[in-house]
């Protein structure tokens, strides 16, 4: 990933209404939801939901579909776990097993699993 990437996707997040939907977003899964939903969701106008939408979908955080008259939307995790990689890429100096004891979230199962211990916590 690119540090220009890195960026714009950080500004896109900068705002919490984005944020919000970012989260709803991934909650919703592969399945996404449809602009009205999101807004009836987060009680945001569509006018200015549309806004927020558009900037998470120009950061590529979000892709769209259109389906008929409505436009589903879905999270993009694949670039949101690569955006962590680029965050944690030098962790510990580039020895990630020297940094026991942080979390490591399991994505997709909603488990958070610490890296030293067999212990399994649902968040």
């Amino acid at each position: 990933m690119e540090k220009s990437q890195a960026i714009a996707i950080f500004e896109s997040l900068s705002s919490g209404i984005r944020l919000d939907i970012y989260r709803l977003l991934v909650k919703a899964g592969p399945l996404g939801m449809v602009a009205g939903e999101v807004g009836a969701a987060l009680d945001v106008p569509p006018s200015n939901l549309s806004f927020h939408l558009k900037a998470l979908t120009y950061s590529q955080l979000l892709s769209v579909e259109q389906e008929g008259r409505f436009q589903r939307y879905r999270a993009n995790i694949p670039l949101m776990v690569d955006v962590i990689a680029y965050l944690t890429a030098e962790c510990c100096s580039g020895h990630p097993e020297h940094c026991a004891g942080l979390p490591v979230v399991a994505c997709g199962e909603g488990n958070s699993v610490s890296p030293n211990s067999s212990t399994t916590m649902r968040s």
